[in-house]
């Protein structure tokens, strides 16, 4: 077996209990359709999907819902609370997924400004020590800033999800130190999430220590969604690879690729 192949089957990532194979995370949500959403899904190589519970309809069972399009057995799925702008909205929304039988993962998101979707950090901390006392696993969508990773792990967060840039805007990373003083900070896993736009950003955050990196938008709404399923895997993969292999030392002036000692210089 090749190294990267040992690493492919043995790096995984961890969640609280949780034990995943693949470090890409996916939302579910702007797909054309349902059909071409579970065929990215499958392309993306992806072991958690992420469902905005306060957006499916857990009443009436009669009629099919997003829910129905994934399957169980192969996705863990992660219940988001999508569109809570209160603490309250975000633990009533948690509460709901957990009692239809979704489970006690969450990835916990308390939106403080329609404009830019930035999070309410100041909620987002009551709601996650109201969620972990309640037993829930909360996985916190937050900004990039050191001091509030450490509070919502202080918190019992399992991990700290800090943005690359405004949710939908796939700009990619634009405070890359921010992320490693984060990384530096907490010892809980750090997943990106948001901002990510073309599987060179995936892979950048995976170069930068990044544990791994959920998206929705830059798949869903690629011209060929399933392709650029496929181009994340790939990315999130070789990034996580060259980070654990360490990059060469970045230096000021060229270096000759190959050794000038012992050769013969013949000058005119």
């Amino acid at each position: 077996m090749t190294q990267a192949a040992k690493i492919d089957k043995e790096d995984t990532l961890k969640i609280g209990r949780y034990e995943l194979s693949s470090r890409l995370i996916l939302g579910t949500g702007k797909y054309a359709s349902m059909e071409l959403m579970v065929k990215a899904l499958e392309a993306s190589g992806a072991d958690m999907i992420t469902v905005a519970i306060g957006r499916v309809n857990l009443e009436k069972r009669t009629e099919k819902n997003l829910l129905d399009y994934l399957d169980k057995s192969r996705y863990q799925i992660l219940p988001n609370t999508a569109g809570a702008y209160t603490a309250e909205d975000a633990i009533r929304i948690a509460r709901l997924g957990r009692a239809a039988g979704i489970g006690d993962l969450v990835k916990l998101e308390v939106i403080g400004d329609p404009k830019t979707l930035m999070p309410d950090t100041f909620a987002l901390l009551e709601a996650t020590k109201i969620l972990v006392k309640e037993g829930f696993t909360v996985m916190p969508y937050t900004n990039d800033d050191l001091i509030t990773a450490k509070k919502l792990e202080d918190a019992g967060a399992a991990c700290v999800m800090p943005l690359a840039a405004p949710i939908g805007s796939g700009r990619g990373i634009q405070n890359r130190l921010n992320l490693k003083f984060i990384q530096e900070a907490v010892s809980c896993p750090v997943i990106v999430d948001a901002g990510v736009g073309t599987a060179s950003d995936a892979a950048i955050c995976m170069e930068l220590g990044a544990d791994g990196v959920l998206m929705n938008t830059a798949i869903a709404q690629a011209k060929d969604p399933v392709l650029m399923a496929e181009a994340m895997r790939e990315g999130v993969s070789a990034g996580r690879k060259a980070y654990l292999a360490g990059r060469m030392p970045i230096k000021e002036y060229a270096v000759a690729s190959s050794p000038q000692e012992g050769l013969a210089v013949k000058k005119a």
